[in-house]
């Protein structure tokens, strides 16, 4: 059995730890008020682009999130909160040295033996949820979760609707689909960039991303027959419709949107063994992103 499928199993489970530690490590979180800024790479990425909007959305104050690569040196924050599961990424562990003495930071990671420990003036550690497979799964969700709880958000809801994405079967014309596009609105923009960038990574799959509402703006004009779009959280009125005239497949998300992760994890999963790839080892990836200094 690969890493990845025993880790995305482990999510209901590790959603309930992550939940407590919020509680045990409020201190080290975002306070009401304070000016944020949340950056990461990747899946880490994606997963402080649904924070930012889920705390700006709960008026606990002003919040951006960036790759850590592009962060506006020149603009100023309370605290950068930085999601980094692995520690040790180039561009985090930079961000971070040039931030130090002069901004509040604090950094979500799995493992306490990394260089983040010492480049964050503060680290919260979910080593329960860390990962062996290069494609992230339980630490993203898992960091979503806490964060999702220190804002006030109980997870009993959605741990129960990720136990209910595990044991649902996967619809046919989902693992025959030549293409995938996954939409967002609000927080659920950054899952739909998550849910796309899973399917990439793990099964080679054609998938794309965008905002609900800008769907119709140009990206509905590649659905048809055999494509799927696949809705994270709340449609527009009438979108649906006009994707089932294009003939494709929608799916509509029943579940808390980030158990509706898991179900996209699971399809990224086996379209990956159906295609003969190993989605613990995608092609052209590591687990981390270390970058020689220049010469």
């Amino acid at each position: 059995m690969h890493h990845v499928a025993t880790e995305l199993t482990s999510q209901p489970e590790c959603w309930t730890r992550a939940a407590e530690l919020a509680v045990e490590q409020q201190a080290k979180l975002p306070q009401p008020g304070e000016r944020v800024a949340v950056v990461g790479c990747g899946t880490s990425y994606f997963m402080a682009q649904a924070y930012a909007a889920l705390r700006e959305a709960a008026g606990q104050g002003e919040s951006d999130a960036f790759a850590a690569s592009e962060f506006p040196s020149r603009r100023r924050y309370d605290r950068v909160v930085a999601l980094t599961r692995s520690g040790t990424t180039t561009e985090v562990l930079r961000l971070l040295g040039q931030l130090h003495g002069t901004t509040r930071t604090t950094a979500l990671t799995a493992d306490p033996h990394t260089p983040v420990m010492s480049a964050a003036d503060e680290t919260v550690v979910l080593e329960f949820a860390d990962e062996q497979s290069v494609v992230q799964t339980r630490f993203a969700t898992s960091a979503l979760t806490l964060l999702r709880t220190h804002l006030g958000e109980s997870p009993a809801a959605a741990i129960e609707d990720a136990r209910a994405a595990l044991a649902r079967p996967l619809p046919q014309q989902l693992l025959a689909a030549t293409q995938f596009s996954f939409l967002g609105s609000g927080w659920t923009v950054g899952l739909a960039n998550e849910a796309a960038l899973k399917m990439r990574e793990a099964s080679l799959s054609w998938t794309e991303a965008y905002p609900a509402m800008e769907y119709r703006h140009g990206p509905i004009s590649i659905s048809t027959s055999g494509t799927a779009t696949w809705m994270l959280g709340s449609a527009p009125q009438g979108l649906e419709e006009q994707v089932h005239a294009t003939g494709a497949h929608w799916v509509a998300g029943g579940l808390d949107p980030l158990a509706e992760l898991i179900a996209v994890q699971r399809l990224a999963l086996a379209l990956a063994e159906a295609r003969g790839l190993d989605p613990d080892q995608p092609r052209h990836l590591t687990r981390s992103v270390i970058l020689r200094p220049a010469s």
